[in-house]
């Protein structure tokens, strides 16, 4: 996990030496290790894209920012990643009793979903021989939050690694992510 990334996170100067903050980074970044069970699922689909979606297996995403991501791809790579509950309860735990520390929670708990995913997509390279465009996730800019419905449908992310959306769409645990990645 990166230091400075959290500090980011946290608002805080990434050059800080004030030594209470870095001691509670270092804290955070004990919780969140000890406490983070990572599962990831990634599946490769054939795509069309059109000028304003693109079609995943029969299933529309309309997103005119998402397509020209992915414009000239045939395939794409969809993901589901998270922390899992743990990172959640330790957070609500802070936030009852230390403010200062549930924030840091926060920061790292973000940082390591950031490594989960990069770590999947160093594989998915790996794996399959391909390179990959930037991730696209629902909420993004004009892809509304509520594709997340269709997104879980594709994956069964609540089925396969534990990952469930509450009725606004926000993803429980909420250190969890899911994206949309083109194959070049």
């Amino acid at each position: 996990m990166s230091k400075q990334d959290i500090l980011r996170y946290m608002r805080t100067s990434s050059k800080t030496d004030n030594e209470q903050i870095l001691a509670l980074v270092d804290r955070a970044i004990d919780i969140i290790e000890q406490k983070a069970q990572p599962k990831s699922l990634y599946r490769i689909f054939d795509c069309t894209v059109t000028q304003n979606s693109t079609v995943v297996n029969g299933v529309e995403f309309e997103s005119e920012r998402l397509a020209q991501n992915l414009k000239d791809c045939k395939r794409l790579v969809m993901f589901g990643a998270t922390l899992g509950a743990q990172v959640d309860r330790e957070i609500r735990i802070a936030s009852a009793t230390d403010v200062a520390l549930a924030m840091a929670l926060q920061a790292a708990g973000a940082d390591k979903i950031e490594q989960v995913c990069d770590e999947l997509e160093e594989t998915i390279k790996k794996e399959h021989g391909v390179t990959l465009r930037q991730r696209y996730s629902p909420g993004y800019f004009d892809l509304d939050i509520t594709q997340q419905k269709k997104f879980f449908s594709l994956l069964e992310l609540e089925k396969r690694i534990g990952l469930t959306l509450t009725d606004a769409c926000l993803m429980a645990p909420s250190k969890s992510v899911t994206a949309f990645i083109g194959i070049d």
